[in-house]
């Protein structure tokens, strides 16, 4: 194969090819390619050798390499094959897909087999498309499930079904899956359902059916669900019985997790049939919630994860399997460690509706702890959604517009991430929402469920906002599944299902499957066959990669590091590279690699180098150049490689070695460039002479020549290039540019279309290329459009001429005017220019001129005067000139009032040193005031300044002191304003430290925690972990100006902890952990020794410790020791050592010796003695037998183990042959059953093979026997007391006489002696043997004898049961018991303590009932504690008694209480002992005695009453004395909600407003309100208000219909009915006609006031109606609107409230306005707007220092002003025993505002 040239880049090459696509008429169809080239190709799609052009229903989107065409709405026209065609530079390549259209299926019946049409070979052939899919089921456990789909394609597809991924003969228990092959319906394709019979548990998962043919691939799939049925036993006999759990038979394991953290447990299972799984806590089912996830993971192991552990999650939880084979268990003791800091309050659930609001509350300790919200683990951040809120130690988090997807787990944060956890519940369509985030894999199957308040409702699943096909939908009752079988990427983005306006979103994220990159190609080689060619040959890579892939070529040359690429190809084989792709000549190398869409494979470099030498070849020649005249010619042509060569001009040969020249001296310029492949020759500025000049390109296997010619340059405008718009004011010089491309080129002016003539008021000029029209002095009819016209083209220039701005230049501020009744009042406003027009407004309506308003002008300055000013003519006044206006506020007062301002009295609060105003506002300026102090005249000094501004009359106090406090008074004549100044030290601050401080000491160290205040006389508390602390030894409190101390003289380590110094208003937290000195091991130095020591012998092992005082534990493999007689552990100074009086080696071991952090190991052997023969009573004799006799050796070693070695003659000894060997104990036998003279010899017993080892040798002789002889000897007896003793020997012959002697006397047969004779055999009996029986017994016959001794042992006594050690309570009585093997004898025991004989005491008590011996203490106390012991003659045995002090105990724990808000709680604990001193908490902070806290103690209880309780004092209470510690929950409910205050009947005007109203006991709560019995609902007319713990119901405008009963339920509690009655609307008059003298020709008034505003009349003149004229006015208006109650002068509000101002005015429906500094306020999230009936109100939410100011409220003429003040909140200082106000939100805001 043959490459293209290399410097051309890589021919286009198909990465993925399009697929057949098979649709519907009308459906959507999409093919798509992927291809890659350089450079990129051009795509071009076409259908029957015809181009496409994109049109309506065709177009063809493009993503990078991805192409695509896309056919909407497919015709049966539309069917074919489809090529995209892929060009560059390079190359060409192209692909093909059909497209085959069919028509909807139609429901006729199917025709016969015989009948059926068979479609053409190739007609109407395409992938698999799934008519119908399986649905998802939920199923009981026993039921049958079906699961079906039909396909449809051609050929017809293959079906086949798949379980989790995994084929079906693959899951283990499948013998109840059946396969059902069944007939498509209407028309070819195929359909297989899949039938499980008698579902199980393990057969919940996904269920794939995958259809496949030649044209490709389709899957779709379902959920099924099993559950338990809610009857317990099983039908079915083969089933498991339900799973019981077991008690565990060893120890579950330990899981610790810290408390907000997740605890995950897992738990593989195995078994067939597969397992079915259940997950325990504490012996009850675990069901899957919000914080407890079930699932199985991608290794098969099952999965319970614990979110956000709390407290109450701790205990058992175990995971019970079971199938038919039976069931284990796995468990696990879940600990949540709690934090010391703790919150005081944590989070409780909550429900709320969707769209409606949820409230989720929590307190902190300390209210400078900040805090953070979480919903699960996404931070959230304040906004309008999410409403956070600080109140001092309560956190408030308020969610708004509930939604579906707000239902979850919330945390409340604080530092360290200590968390309190609650559950939002969100009510509404959907019960069960998507999770917030779901992973898949790339290739695994999605399984999304929904479940919904109402069963068989329709949902809407969409991606992205596009809904998902039908066929991966299911719905079954209340379930709603999505299943995406085998997600690729494009499944990835934002699943929503919808249910009406409630929805729920999850994110699908697909990660992507890790997939290694293509092996590199393999035997590559290099040929170098014709000049200037190389070949290239390889084969493709082993194993050949699972997609599409293509080769890669790259060159390098020689001496070169970069590697060049120099094409692509998508077939191994051979590649010629030709010389005419390499740029220039030299030696080359390649390379090749394999590219796929998984990455690249490694490059494989071929063998050798290969020179090559480029033919230059023109790629785009010289072209003739047409320019103007001036401008520069510019020839340029591309080669195919790098190469040198000559330009000519006119045959004339240009330089090239300089990139500028001259052709001559004078003449043309010219500059020549080359850049890779392309040359170019540019000749600069060509003149008219030039034309015609022939421009030549040379060199070698290249020539080309091209004309240049050139034309006169036509005018065209330089500037401007666009229009201009321009803009002047009057008398301003205005001059107009446009510059031509020629010089002293004509050009023409025209304004508006008319040309323009000079003039001395517009002059034209021309100066080269510049054109100027100049206006000297503009004015405003200069104004339009201006065009500058030359040949063609024109400039255009849009003129606007305006007179200058108005400016106003006095008063430049809000001016306000404060006159009396009949006073003249004077506006004045000086404007910049005479002529400028001003206009006069009031209350924003224009002023006309009257006799009460008079308007003149003076030059700049304008006025209005008010002559004779009354209280209705006051108001807002503007003076507006161009865009500027001047603000006047003119108050008119009646002249009864001198004083304006306060005018009620004025309470002011200051810290000292803070400058302190007192302000009073008179009615004139000339008026005179005096001040007084607690009735004195005050007298201005520097301390106290009194001030004078016109009306305003000041009292200042620079830097007020504690004595200025009092009531101080402005009087003037028998008026006067008072002012009360409370004077208060300022509050205190930690000035150090400013952060937490954490402090780590040694135990014994000193540490000082210090603190400094801002003031020296501050009182400050010292707290540790939440509790005050009292000064001791060990704690001292110390005070040094503004310094506090804490100071730990000698720190120990429970000294640690949380310390808190509390000013009250600041405090400091310091950190201290003390840590104990290391005990270290000073002696031995070595970690482990090896100690040898012999057995039995004494054993000591020793060590030194540092310090002296530390304790140590002794260790013998692994166990920890006690002391005994056996082991005595010492400890002297530092020294600790271990010894063993005795050591047997049995005590050999590891003996460990370990302190707190170090330890030493000794390795101890003990070496036992060497094996010894116990010595016989006589010196073994010679042993002569007879023939055939049996011969007896025996031996007795020191040591049962011991192993000997037997000779005869020096030879060993072999078993068999007669010969036997036997090991009774330590006895050694060697038996011989017949003796023969061979056996005659030297007999040797040897211990051990070493030469010297001890040995014992026997002599035997065989000889022939005397004629009466003993056969075998008398063996020796040992027997305990009480025991028979028998000895037996044989005689030979048989009937030989034996006698038989004991202790020298012949044995007289008796009761207790037995003389028995069998055969050879002779025994002698001794019955019941004492300890005198013992001694020699002898057997004598003939001329023989042999004896033999009897040893008789006193019976042991031996203990049993032996002591165990005992631990006791101080007081109370201990009983220490044996039991022994046999009933002893009085005094056969006795008992010890300390290895001492008992002492004489009246409390102990010793007894013996048989076999048991006991020992008794009545009321142990501490002296008795000890090592107790009990001794017979034979055995021992010990026991330690510990006694610990009398312990504190609770014997009744207090229990949990719960009250309703406002009652009493009573606690009650009862001690073991009496006289116990304790402390009683809530919250951590300790409760004192007072009216609502009483607190007393009888006997062994104690008792506390807690009264008048309310929500917040919920917590925990605790009692501590000592060491001991309980507690329990109080737990306030909020009352019921009752009605405070019922409805009253209401009698109203027809067309009045009715305003029914109540008040609850609480703010929160929905109320019901109904008319006649029923509910009404908000509407134009009909206005339903919540203002605190107040409820509205305002009717407007009402008529007779609206009468009737009315009632408002909350809860159970109910008011009414109550009684709305309409009266019919009646006028009367007010103020009736008055007679009027006039003169002749003046008017006449006449004026009466009636009740009602909408009520018209008629007048009449002696009885003659009269007509409105022109001599006859007739007007008819409202009275004006007054304010009948105003806000208070002043209003101070905490930063973080809100504020209310209020203000009632004369009538219903008047309008009024709010201000602030003059502007209008709108409403909006800060301000809220409120009016009801006639009073009205401005809320200011969320107040913060910038909203401090002057707020006006305008009601018609009247208004009234506030001044708002805005002060830090102080931390909340509340006695602890009182309950917490319950006033509602507006109230308590409201007070703290009108203090």
């Amino acid at each position: 194969m043959k490459a293209g040239s290399g410097d051309q880049g890589s021919p286009p090459c198909f990465l993925r090819f399009p697929r057949p696509v098979r649709v519907v008429s009308g459906a959507e169809a999409e093919l798509k390619c992927v291809v890659l080239g350089e450079p990129p190709p051009s795509v071009v799609w076409e259908k029957g050798g015809q181009p496409l052009v994109a049109s309506e229903r065709l177009s063809f989107p493009a993503d990078g390499a991805e192409h695509g065409l896309l056919l909407s709405g497919a015709l049966p026209t539309d069917a074919g094959v489809y090529v995209c065609r892929a060009r560059n530079a390079a190359g060409e390549a192209y692909a093909a897909a059909a497209v085959t259209v069919l028509q909807p299926p139609a429901p006729e019946p199917e025709p016969q087999a015989a009948e059926r049409p068979q479609p053409a070979p190739g007609a109407g052939e395409g992938a698999p498309v799934f008519l119908t899919g399986p649905r998802s089921q939920w199923v009981l456990r026993g039921e049958e499930v079906v699961l079906t789909c039909q396909v449809g394609g051609l050929p017809a597809p293959t079906l086949y079904w798949e379980k989790d991924g995994m084929a079906l003969d693959e899951v283990w228990d499948s013998g109840h899956f059946a396969l059902e092959a069944r007939r498509a319906e209407g028309g070819p394709g195929a359909s297989l359902a899949l039938r499980i019979l008698a579902a199980r548990l393990p057969d919940s998962g996904v269920y794939v059916c995958h259809a496949r043919n030649a044209h490709g691939h389709a899957q779709a799939g379902a959920l099924l669900q099993v559950q338990q049925p809610p009857e317990s036993p099983p039908e079915d006999p083969d089933e498991a019985p339900p799973p019981v759990v077991e008690p565990l038979k060893c120890a579950p394991k330990t899981f610790w997790v810290n408390e907000g953290k997740h605890a995950k447990f897992r738990c593989y299972v195995m078994g067939k049939p597969e397992p079915e799984i259940e997950w325990h806590w504490e012996g009850h089912p675990l069901l899957p919630d919000r914080r407890r996830l079930m699932y199985r993971d991608r290794d098969g192991g099952f999965v319970l994860k614990v979110l956000y552990c709390q407290a109450k999650d701790r205990g058992l939880y175990v995971c019970a399997a079971r199938n038919s084979a039976g069931q284990t268990l796995s468990a696990v003791q879940l600990h949540v460690k709690e934090p010391r800091l703790r919150f005081t309050r944590p989070l409780q659930d909550v429900e709320g509706r969707e769209h409606g609001i949820a409230v989720l509350e929590c307190k902190v300790p300390n209210s400078r702890i900040p805090t953070a919200w979480f919903r699960e683990d996404q931070r959230l951040l304040p906004c309008r959604k999410y409403e956070q809120i600080e109140e001092g130690t309560v956190r408030r988090l308020i969610i708004h517009r509930l939604k579906a997807d707000d239902d979850g787990v919330y945390l409340c944060e604080m530092r360290g991430r200590v968390r309190t956890v609650a559950n939002v519940t969100v009510k509404g369509p959907i019960l069960k929402r998507l999770p917030r985030k779901l992973d898949v894999l790339e290739g695994e199957n999605a399984v999304l469920l929904v479940e919904t308040r109402e069963a068989g409702v329709e949902g809407r699943w969409s991606r992205d906002g596009e809904d998902l096909p039908t066929t991966c939908q299911s719905s079954s009752g209340h379930m709603h599944a999505l299943v995406l079988p085998g997600v690729t990427r494009e499944d990835a983005g934002e699943v929503t299902f919808s249910l009406g306006n409630s929805r729920t979103t999850t994110l699908l994220r697909v990660k992507c499957v890790k997939h290694s990159p293509p092996g590199p190609p393999v035997l590559a080689e290099m040929f170098k066959g014709h000049k200037n060619t190389v070949l290239l040959t390889w084969k493709p890579p082993e194993p050949p990669p699972e997609t599409p892939f293509i080769y890669r070529l790259e060159r390098q040359e020689v001496g070169s590091e970069d590697w060049i690429q120099c094409f692509s190809i998508e077939k191994a084989g051979a590649v010629e590279v030709p010389g005419d792709c390499v740029p220039s000549e030299g030696d080359y190398r390649f390379r090749v690699c394999t590219v796929s869409e998984h990455g690249r494979s490694p490059h494989v470099v071929f063998h050798g180098s290969a020179h090559l030498v480029p033919t230059a070849r023109l790629v785009a020649g010289l072209e003739d150049v047409q320019v103007y005249d001036g401008e520069d010619a510019v020839f340029s042509l591309d080669l195919s490689t790098i190469i040198q060569g000559t330009w000519f001009l006119n045959g004339e040969e240009l330089k090239s070695s300089e990139p500028e020249g001259q052709v001559e001296p004078g003449a043309l310029r010219y500059r020549v460039e080359q850049k890779g492949l392309q040359h170019r020759l540019i000749l600069q500025a060509v003149k008219h002479q030039d034309s015609g000049a022939l421009v030549g390109f040379s060199c070698p296997g290249v020539q080309d020549s091209a004309a240049l010619t050139i034309q006169e340059s036509p005018v065209h405008i330089l500037s401007p290039q666009d229009k201009v718009s321009l803009t002047f004011t009057t008398s301003e010089r205005v001059v107009l540019t446009c510059e031509l491309s020629r010089l002293d080129f004509p050009a023409s002016w025209y304004k508006d279309g008319q040309k323009v003539e000079e003039s001395e008021s517009l002059v034209v000029k021309m100066d080269g290329r510049r054109h100027r029209l100049i206006l000297p002095e503009a004015e405003v009819q200069d104004s339009g459009e201006f065009e500058c016209r030359t040949e063609g083209v024109s400039a255009f220039f849009s003129v606007t001429v305006r007179d200058p701005p108005v400016h106003i230049l006095d008063p430049q501020e809000h001016v306000f005017v404060h006159a009396i009744t009949s006073e003249c009042v004077m506006l004045t406003c000086e404007v910049d220019r005479e002529d400028a027009p001003v206009c006069w407004y009031k209350d924003g309506q224009e002023v006309e001129e009257s006799d009460f308003v008079v308007l003149e002008n003076e030059g700049p300055r304008h006025r209005l005067v008010l002559p004779a000013a009354q209280p209705p003519d006051g108001g807002e006044f503007q003076c507006v000139a161009g865009d500027e206006r001047a603000y006047f506020t003119v108050t008119i007062t009646d002249v009864s009032s001198w004083i304006v301002y306060p005018s009620g009295k004025v309470y002011v609060a200051a810290v000292r040193l803070e400058r302190v105003v007192l302000t009073c506002e008179l009615c004139r300026p000339w008026a005179e005031v005096r001040w007084t102090k607690d009735g004195d005249e005050v007298v201005e000094s520097p301390s106290l300044l009194l001030q004078k501004e016109d009306t305003i009359r000041r009292l200042v106090l620079p830097a007020v002191q504690l004595e200025d406090s009092g009531e101080y008074l402005c009087e003037i004549d028998d008026e006067s304003a008072s002012f009360t100044v409370t004077v208060t030290e300022p509050p205190v601050r930690i000035i150090y430290p400013r952060d937490e401080v954490t402090l780590i000491a040694v135990s014994l160290e000193c540490v000082v925690l210090m603190c400094e205040l801002s003031r020296e006389d501050a009182p400050v508390r010292w707290y540790k972990d939440g509790l005050e602390v009292e000064e001791s030894e060990a704690l001292v409190l110390e005070s040094d100006g503004p310094h506090r101390r804490l100071v730990l003289p000698a720190a120990q380590p429970e000294d640690g902890g949380e310390f808190v110094c509390d000013a009250g208003d600041d405090s400091a937290f310091f950190t201290v952990t003390v840590t104990a000195p290391p005990e270290r091991i000073v002696h031995p130095a070595a970690r482990s020794l090896d100690l040898q020591f012999r057995a039995p012998g004494r054993v000591e092992l020793r060590c030194e410790v540092a310090p002296a005082g530390s304790q140590v534990r002794w260790y013998k493999d692994g166990l920890e020791v006690e002391a005994s007689d056996a082991l005595h552990l010492g400890a002297e100074g530092p020294a600790r050592t271990l010894t063993l009086p005795h050591a047997q080696p049995e005590d050999a071991g590891e003996y460990v010796c370990e302190t707190r952090d170090e330890a030493v190991t000794f390795n101890v052997s003990l070496a036992e003695p060497p094996v010894q023969f116990l010595a016989p009573e006589a010196a073994p004799s010679p042993l002569c037998v007879a023939p055939g006799e049996p011969v007896v050796l025996s031996c007795e070693l020191s040591r049962a183990v011991a192993l000997v070695f037997w000779s005869h003659n020096g030879r060993p000894v072999q078993e068999g042959e007669g010969l036997e060997l036997h090991t009774e104990g330590p006895r050694r036998i060697l038996r011989i059953r017949a003796a023969d003279p061979a056996h005659a010899g030297l007999y040797t017993c040897q211990s051990g093979a070493a030469p010297d080892a001890p040995s014992l040798s026997f002599t035997v002789q065989v000889a022939e026997p005397p004629l009466v002889k003993l056969v075998s000897e008398l063996t020796p007896l040992t027997v305990h007391e009480g025991d028979d003793a028998t000895f037996r020997c044989e005689v030979s012959p048989p009937d030989a006489d034996v006698t038989w002697l004991h202790n020298g006397a012949v044995v007289t047969p008796g009761p207790q002696l037995e003389v028995a004779q069998n055969g050879s055999s002779r025994t002698l009996t001794l019955r019941g043997c004492q300890l005198e029986d013992a001694g020699t017994v002898t057997a004598r016959a003939g001329a023989t004898a042999t004896s033999a001794r009897l040893h008789v042992r006193e019976t042991e006594l031996l203990f049993l049961r032996r002591l165990q050690d005992v631990r006791a309570e101080e007081g109370q009585d201990v009983c220490l018991e044996v039991e022994t093997g046999r009933v002893g004898a009085a005094g056969a025991v006795r008992w010890l303590r300390g290895g001492e004989p008992l002492p004489l005491d009246s409390r102990l008590s010793m007894a013996q009932d048989g076999h048991i011996y006991r020992l008794c203490i009545r009321g142990v106390v501490l002296a008795d504690q000890g090592t107790y012991g009990c001794e017979s003659h034979h055995d021992r045995t010990l026991a330690r008694l510990s006694v610990r002090p009398r312990q504190l105990r609770v014997l009744q724990p207090l229990e949990d209480v719960t009250i309703i808000e406002g009652g009493s709680a009573t606690f009650h604990l009862e001690l073991s002992q009496e006289g116990v001193t304790g402390e009683w908490a809530r919250g951590g902070v300790r409760l004192q005695p007072g009216p609502k806290c009483h607190i007393h103690t009888e006997g062994h209880t104690h008792h506390l009453v807690l009264s008048g309780l309310g929500l917040a004092d919920s917590g925990c209470i605790s009692f501590t004395a000592d060491s001991l510690r309980c507690a329990a929950r109080l737990t306030v409910r909020e009352a019921p909600v009752t009605i405070v205050r019922g409805l009253q009947d209401l009698e109203v005007t027809e067309g009045n407003t009715a305003t029914f109203e109540c008040e609850l006991s609480q703010a929160l709560a929905d109320v019901t309100w109904e008319k006649d019995g029923r509910p009404l609902t908000p509407s134009p007319r009909l206005r339903l208000q919540a203002l605190g713990a107040r409820r509205l119901l305002q009717l407007r405008r009402c008529g007779p219909s609206d009468a009737g009963s009315y009632s408002c339920a909350v809860g159970t509690a109910r008011t009414g009915p109550v009684r709305l009655a309409v009266l019919e609307r009646t006028a009367s008059v007010l103020s009736e006609l008055r007679s009027v003298r006039a003169r002749e020709g003046d008017g006449a008034t006449f004026e009466c006031t009636v009740s009602e505003v909408e009520i018209s009349g008629s007048w009449e003149l002696e009885g003659r109606p009269l007509r409105p004229g022109d001599r006859v006015r007739i007007r008819q208006e409202a009275l004006p609107l007054q304010m009948c109650r105003r806000p208070p002068r002043e209003k101070t509000v905490l930063v973080g409230r809100r504020a209310v101002l209020e203000v009632t005015v004369s009538r219903s429906g008047g309008h009024v306005c709010w201000l602030r500094e003059g502007v209008e306020l709108c409403p909006g999230d800060k301000y809220e707007l409120r009016s009801h009936g006639p009073t009205h109100s401005l809320v200011i939410h969320d107040v913060r220092p910038e909203d401090q100011g002057t707020y006006c409220c305008q009601a018609g003429q009247d208004s009234a002003h506030t001044q708002l003040l805005v002060e830090d909140a102080l931390p909340p200082q509340t006695d602890p025993h009182s309950p917490a106000p319950t006033d509602s939100p507006d109230r308590g805001l409201e007070r703290v505002g009108q203090r």
